[in-house]
C-alpha cells in the first residue's frame, strides 16, 4: 500500500477538515487575532472582514474562530449570500432559529423580528455574531440592508456583530461610494496572502508529520517546484503533493523529484501549457536522432570515448573551534556586526548598538531585552534569532542562532555564517543567550491580579498560541489566567510563579508576528 511505502499511519493531504492538520503560518495566525479581537471585547461591534485568494485559509480561520468564541455566542452564518436582501433576512432569522411564519417576504416584519431578537438576547447577556462567506456575491442592496441592522446599539457595543469572508473582490465592492458607510464600521479587517517558499515547506512537512512520516519523501528542489506552482496557495499545495505521492509510489521513487512534482502539477492545474508544443518536441527528437546516426559515420573522432572527469573531494566540514580561533583578532568588531544587523530587523535605532550587549530591561520605549538560560530545544520553539554567549580558552565570544535543526545549529559570526553539529556547540555553550523582544501593545510588569485592558487581551492571544485555550470577550487577568501562565512556565524551566514578569513577557512576545524568525533547515544564507 502507499502509507506502507511512505511509512504513514494515515493521508496527510487529505480534503477533509481534520483539525489535527491545521498549519497556522504567522499570517494566519495573526489574523485569526485580528477577527478575536474584533468579535470580541476590543472591536466593540461593527463589521469585520477577511479577505484572500481562492485556498489561502479564509473558511479554516473561520473554522478556528468559532471553536474560540466564547459559550454565550449565538452564531448566524450565511454561506450562499447570492440572493436578494429579503432573501437575506430571512436567511439570518431561520440561522438564529426564529419564527418568521407570516414574515416571508415582508423587509419591515423581519427586521422587526431580528430587532426583538437581538434586544432579548443582549438582555440575556448573549453576543450575536452573523458570518457571511463568500461575501464578495452580496448585492449592494443587500449589504445596505446588513448594516442597518447595526444601528441597534448600546452605549458602548453593537448588538449584531459581522464577520464578512470573501475573495479580493469583496474589497473592491467595498471600496463603492454607496457603500462608504458600511466601511466606516468595519472595526478589523485582514487580507490573506500566499504562503511564502519557507511556510509552503513548513506546511507541507507539518501535514506529513501529524501523518506519522517516518522519511521525508519530497526532495528540497521539488519543494521549491511545488511552491512556485502552487504559488503557496495551501489548497494547492494539498492537491498537488498527494498527485505526487501517488505517483511517487507507483513509480518507485524517493525522494520524488521536481519532475515529478511537475507532472503532478500538470495533471492538477491543466497540461495546455505542455501539450501545445509537442509537434516541435518530436521534431527536434528526430533531428536529433539524424544528426546522431550520422555522426560517428563521418567524424568518428569526436566520438572517441573522454576520461573520466575527476570530481575534487568536497572540503571537510569547518569547526567551530577553527571558526573562533580564525575570528579571535576581530571578534569584538564581528559582535558589533551582529548587533547592527540585529537592531535593524527590529527597525530599532542605530544609536543603541552599544547597548544591546548590556541587555538592559528596555532598550527603548518599544523594544526590551531579556538575558537568561535555556537550552536550544527550547530556544527552537520560541523561534526567535538569539545571542549565545561561547566559551573561547579563557575569553567568551557571543555569536547569533539563527536556525536550529535535530543535528545541526546554524550560528552567524559576524565574518560569515556557519552550520556547526549541535554537540560541539553544546561543548562551548552552557546555556547564556541573550534575545530582544517588543510586545505588541504597552505593556507593564508584573501585572496585577484582576488587571484588564489591551495587555490583559493580548496576554491571552499569546497563551492562547501556546495552550490553544480560546480568548475570553472579557479579558482578565484572573486565577485562571495566572493558572495558564504557571503551565507555561514550568513548560519552559521559567522561575514558575504565575507572575507575568520580563523573562514571561520575553516567551509570550516571541509568539507576536513582528520581528525576525529563526531560518528553517536546511538554512540558506
Amino acid at each position: 500500500m502507499m502509507l506502507d511505502f511512505y511509512g504513514l499511519k494515515e493521508a496527510p493531504f487529505s480534503i477533509t477538515p481534520d483539525p489535527r492538520f491545521v498549519f497556522l503560518s504567522e499570517r494566519h495566525r495573526d489574523a485569526l487575532a485580528h477577527l478575536l479581537y474584533g468579535i470580541g471585547k476590543g472591536g466593540s461591534g461593527g463589521f469585520v472582514l477577511l479577505t484572500g485568494e481562492v485556498g489561502t485559509g479564509k473558511t479554516t480561520i473561520c473554522r478556528l474562530l468559532l471553536e474560540q468564541l466564547p459559550e454565550h455566542t449565538q452564531v448566524a452564518m450565511v454561506l450562499n449570500p447570492k440572493i436578494s436582501a429579503v432573501e437575506l433576512l430571512e436567511t439570518i432569522a431561520e440561522e438564529l432559529k426564529l419564527d418568521i411564519q407570516g414574515a416571508h417576504g415582508s423587509t419591515k416584519m423581519l427586521i422587526d423580528r431580528l430587532t426583538h431578537y437581538l434586544l432579548d438576547a443582549y438582555a440575556q447577556g448573549l453576543r450575536v455574531v452573523l458570518i457571511i462567506d463568500e461575501a464578495q456575491n452580496l448585492a449592494i442592496d443587500a449589504l445596505e440592508q446588513v448594516r442597518l441592522l447595526t444601528n441597534l446599539e448600546t452605549p458602548t457595543q453593537k448588538l449584531l456583530q459581522i464577520l464578512l469572508l470573501g475573495q479580493p473582490e469583496l474589497r473592491a465592492l467595498l471600496a463603492k461610494p454607496e457603500l462608504r458607510q458600511l466601511t466606516q464600521r468595519i472595526t478589523a479587517r485582514y487580507h490573506l496572502t500566499p504562503l511564502s517558499a519557507a511556510e509552503s515547506e513548513a506546511y507541507v512537512r507539518h501535514r506529513l508529520a501529524v501523518a506519522g512520516c517516518k522519511r521525508f519523501p519530497f526532495s528540497t528542489t521539488a519543494l521549491t517546484t511545488m511552491h512556485r506552482r502552487a504559488q503557496g496557495v495551501p489548497r494547492l499545495l494539498n492537491v498537488i503533493a498527494d498527485r505526487a505521492l501517488t505517483a511517487g509510489y507507483a513509480r518507485e521513487q524517493l525522494p520524488i523529484s521536481p519532475a515529478l512534482v511537475n507532472e503532478a502539477a500538470d495533471e492538477v492545474l491543466g497540461q495546455h501549457r505542455r501539450r501545445r508544443f509537442w509537434p516541435l518536441m518530436f521534431l527536434g527528437t528526430a533531428a536529433i536522432a539524424v544528426v546522431l546516426t550520422l555522426l560517428p559515420r563521418y567524424w568518428p573522432a569526436l566520438t572517441a570515448p573522454e576520461p573520466e572527469p575527476v570530481i575534487p573531494a568536497p572540503p571537510a566540514p569547518v569547526t567551530l573551534a577553527e571558526i573562533l580561533d580564525e575570528d579571535r583578532p576581530m571578534a569584538r568588531e564581528y559582535e558589533q556586526q551582529l548587533a547592527r544587523r540585529w537592531l535593524k530587523e527590529w527597525s530599532a535605532d542605530p544609536a543603541l548598538l552599544d547597548r544591546v550587549l548590556l541587555c538592559p530591561e528596555r532598550l527603548d520605549d518599544r523594544l526590551r531585552c531579556w538575558r537568561g538560560k535555556s537550552n536550544l530545544t527550547q530556544l527552537g520553539e520560541i523561534d526567535r534569532p538569539v545571542f549565545l554567549l561561547l566559551r573561547d580558552g579563557g575569553d567568551s565570544r557571543w555569536v547569533r542562532l539563527v536556525g536550529v535543526d535535530l543535528e545541526r545549529i546554524a550560528l552567524d559570526f559576524g565574518s560569515r555564517r556557519e552550520r556547526v553539529g549541535r554537540a560541539e556547540l553544546e561543548q562551548r555553550w552552557v546555556g547564556d543567550y541573550i534575545g530582544l523582544y517588543a510586545p505588541a501593545v504597552s505593556i507593564e510588569s508584573p501585572l496585577a491580579l484582576r488587571a484588564e485592558g489591551p495587555a490583559v487581551t493580548w496576554l491571552h492571544l499569546r497563551l492562547r498560541d501556546f495552550d490553544q485555550v480560546s480568548v475570553p470577550s472579557d479579558a482578565v487577568f484572573d486565577d485562571r489566567t495566572r493558572i495558564r501562565v504557571l503551565e507555561l512556565q514550568h513548560r519552559f524551566g521559567l522561575s514558575a510563579d504565575g507572575v507575568v514578569g520580563n523573562e514571561t513577557l520575553w516567551l509570550l512576545a516571541s509568539r507576536d508576528p513582528n520581528g525576525p524568525r529563526l531560518r528553517k533547515p536546511p538554512f540558506p544564507p
